[in-house]
């Protein structure tokens, strides 16, 4: 049973980190997650954004069927989510970024479990 809500925990942020890396390679998502127009200079540095977002995905996937990644899967999902939570929250919490944060929100559960599967003691090699 652990180990299987240890797999969903990484799903589950596998699948936050689907809709930002999708705008990759769908640009429209650009302007209908951050409200940025592709002539805004700020577009081209979302559009990496998502690329990296899209690295994360793929990390928190094969985190999910082998444990070895674990910790760097659970890192890095802490790093996108949390530095974004933090910052949104140091900025007045934007009204247009609000579906973000909570979407980041929703997930600090799988993240909590995450991270204690990945650097429990029983965990280590």
């Amino acid at each position: 049973m652990w180990a299987t809500l240890t797999v969903l925990s990484f799903l589950s942020l596998a699948l936050l980190h689907l809709m930002p890396a999708i705008a990759a390679v769908r640009p429209e998502l650009v302007t209908s997650l951050y409200q940025v127009k592709g002539t805004d200079p700020a577009f081209l540095l979302l559009q990496h954004r998502a690329a990296l977002f899209a690295a994360v995905l793929v990390l928190c996937l094969w985190a999910a069927f082998d444990a070895s990644v674990r910790p760097a899967g659970a890192l890095v999902a802490a790093i996108s989510m949390l530095s974004f939570l933090w910052i949104y929250a140091a900025n007045g919490q934007p009204a247009g970024l609000r579906t973000i944060a909570l979407a980041d929100l929703s997930g600090l559960p799988a993240l909590a479990w995450a991270l204690w599967s990945a650097f429990r003691p029983e965990a280590a090699p």
